[in-house]
């Protein structure tokens, strides 16, 4: 099979040149385009030397479908809104659309969801072995313990990161609530302060702390009476989000339409 052909949306980001630099260092892989945002500074810069390499030619431009002519896949961890404009092109054109943007909605998800009758969409708030390894473990803890134990996930991230808690928080906090059998979204308690009462049985607690240059630390707290379970993962350099992504678009290329993740990608699905 030929070299996969991948666009690098946000390319003049700290992800994107990442992203760039594994792209050069895959040998079934080949960027043939970088997005960036409309009005950036960036645009008209080589991808390569933005990602410390040697010059590539490939220049960045906020043209998806001319740049999506040619092309097999995108890779985005962009911003919420960046994404769902990508989403509607990415489907047209018959990209693969690997999704690792975080602070997506609800709605947003039902957005790149509905076009997955007719694309190849994996979407994970973290592309790390690591990471989706500690979320298979976590639900299988989760349907271990009852609700005497008390879930509660910390996670920090460097100081200028816009969102909270993380994605990767939310992903770890819908595999205990899947063990647990409950809907996250009505058995999550966040940003606690001043007089909140006592703790809701059956809670799944979120803490977000952001600081320094932290690449991201998440820890997911089983709490006991006397007894506490702690299972960790901390990341050192982002360059194995890059690696996991483009893991994800070669397993993704030719596979039939549908909505993945990354636990598909690794055959944790059934772990």
């Amino acid at each position: 099979m030929a070299d996969m052909r991948l666009i690098v949306a946000g390319a003049g980001g700290r992800m994107g040149r990442a992203l760039v630099r594994v792209i050069s260092e895959t040998p079934s892989a080949v960027l043939t385009g970088a997005l960036e945002a409309p009005g950036s500074e960036l645009l008209g810069k080589d991808a390569g030397v933005l990602a410390g390499l040697p010059a590539n030619g490939i220049e960045l431009s906020a043209d998806l479908w001319k740049l999506s002519a040619n092309a097999d896949g995108i890779l985005d961890f962009t911003v919420p809104a960046a994404t769902i404009a990508n989403v509607a092109i990415a489907a047209e054109r018959g990209l693969v659309h690997i999704v690792g943007t975080t602070g997506l909605s609800m709605s947003d998800m039902a957005v790149i969801k509905s076009v997955t009758s007719r694309a190849v969409v994996v979407q994970s708030g973290n592309m790390s072995l690591g990471i989706n390894l500690l979320a298979a473990l976590v639900k299988r803890v989760a349907q271990s313990l009852d609700e005497s134990f008390d879930i509660e996930i910390v996670e920090m991230h460097h100081k200028a990161k816009i969102d909270a808690p993380s994605g990767t928080a939310f992903l770890l906090g819908e595999a205990a609530a899947a063990g647990r059998g409950v809907d996250l979204h009505t058995h999550s308690a966040r940003g606690r302060d001043g007089h909140t009462g006592a703790r809701q049985p059956g809670d799944i607690g979120f803490a977000s702390l952001r600081g320094g240059t932290v690449t991201g630390d998440h820890s997911v707290i089983f709490a006991g009476a006397m007894e506490r379970i702690e299972l960790t993962h901390r990341a050192e350099d982002r360059t194995m989000f890059a690696q996991g992504a483009v893991k994800a678009a070669l397993w993704a290329h030719g596979r039939k339409p549908g909505f993945y993740t990354m636990a598909d990608v690794l055959g944790l699905a059934d772990f």
